[in-house]
């Protein structure tokens, strides 16, 4: 699924001038060469130790005709060696990570992830090897690991080379789009956009992102697949920074793509940081395409509030929690609302299902911080305060040692 991407993204920098479509038409046996280049690309860029490193603890001979074989990219025989050595030497740190590298080079992915783990089990914040154990797990379906993986991969360096942060940037926004945090993968995404960087799959990736599809671009049905291009190419244009071009692509969307769920949504969305008025426009459009929306009812509610009118805001919000009471978001744009409307015991029972749903909210907590402190609550008003406090800490990067 990501391979063919994968492959476009490392042939960037090899043909920067190369038509998309050049790049997907590639025979099988080339494409495959080249994902083996990723694979290798990515070991040399972070060796875990270096990269000709012969262990005390193997004869001599096998570790260096190991090594050779990796480097004259005889990969069938570096793998059998490499195989052997660690299993002469489980604690062959060195065999593991290069075996497990080679491995996922030939599709071998649960093989590989197994090899990662022993890599991982003795190597401290080993971000390379963490993030290619989640691509391992996207591709063996793992997909909820794979995400916590490239997470924590990226958290400790592994995207800090070009290529290797293209394609797991991308799988992140994939797995996010897939376990539905729609407003994430899109952030992800963006990535791709501002750095001139796009190719059909990624578009269509990008459509699902925004209208809220929870699937892969390989499953996305072919009735709906000039959907989630277009759809694509009008939010990557936004992203991208190309507001005029954008608008005229969404128009082109709602024109062609008229009673498209999420489709009016998605522009709304994209538009509310900066335009609140009219994105308020696009979510009451998706509203009449969709009344029983409650993501373009919350969205309603907020701009409402923005708008220093909670009164107007407050029966989208009850609406939104009637369809989805276990939103997050919901519950607290129904809590600030019945509090802006002098309803302060409704509002603070609001706020704390919120809380109960996402403890980490930072705006649930200065919400009910208001609340608490208007209702005479000073205890627990203080104690929202102090949580605001380290919810902010732990969020800025640097308070971070």
């Amino acid at each position: 699924m990501g391979l063919g991407l994968a492959v476009f993204f490392a042939d960037v920098d090899f043909y920067p001038k190369m038509e998309t479509r050049a790049v997907a038409s590639r025979k099988p046996q080339l494409r495959r060469a080249i994902h083996l280049l990723v694979a290798a690309l990515s070991m040399l860029a972070f060796p875990p130790r270096a990269a000709g490193q012969i262990s005390s603890d193997l004869p001599n001979d096998l570790a260096a005709q190991a090594s050779a074989a990796r480097m004259q990219n005889d990969v069938p025989r570096a793998i059998a060696l490499y195989t052997q050595g660690v299993q002469q030497n489980p604690k062959w740190a060195d065999g593991w990570w290069f075996l497990g590298s080679l491995q996922y080079g030939t599709g071998a992915y649960i093989a590989a992830r197994d090899a990662l783990s022993h890599y991982i089990e003795m190597t401290a914040n080993a971000g390379p090897a963490i993030a290619l154990r989640g691509l391992c797990e996207f591709e063996t379906g793992e997909y909820p690991q794979a995400l916590a993986d490239i997470h924590h991969g990226i958290a400790l360096g592994a995207a800090n080379q070009p290529r290797n942060e293209q394609i797991l940037r991308y799988h992140e926004a994939l797995l996010l789009t897939h376990q539905g945090d729609f407003a994430a993968a899109l952030k992800a995404y963006s990535f791709f956009a501002k750095n001139g960087i796009t190719n059909p799959e990624l578009l269509t990736a990008i459509g699902l992102a925004g209208l809220r599809m929870p699937l892969f671009p390989k499953e996305v049905p072919a009735e709906q697949s000039d959907l989630a291009s277009a759809a694509g190419d009008a939010a990557y244009r936004y992203l991208a920074g190309d507001e005029s071009s954008a608008a005229q692509a969404f128009q082109e969307l709602f024109k062609h793509f008229p009673t498209a769920s999420n489709a009016h949504f998605l522009y709304g969305y994209l538009l509310f940081a900066t335009n609140p008025d009219a994105a308020l426009e696009e979510f009451q459009e998706e509203l009449k395409i969709a009344p029983s929306n409650p993501d373009a009812d919350v969205m309603s509610a907020w701009a409402f509030l923005i708008k220093n009118a909670p009164a107007e805001a407050l029966p989208y919000a009850q609406r939104a929690v009637e369809h989805k009471p276990l939103l997050p978001s919901a519950q607290l744009v129904l809590g600030r609302s019945l509090l802006e409307t002098g309803e302060l015991n409704g509002g603070m029972e609001h706020l704390e299902k919120a809380l109960q749903l996402q403890p980490d909210n930072l705006e649930i907590h200065l919400a009910l911080a208001k609340a608490y402190s208007k209702s005479g609550r000073k205890d627990d008003a203080r104690r929202e305060r102090m949580l605001c406090l380290q919810l902010t800490s732990a969020n800025d990067p640097t308070e971070r040692p």
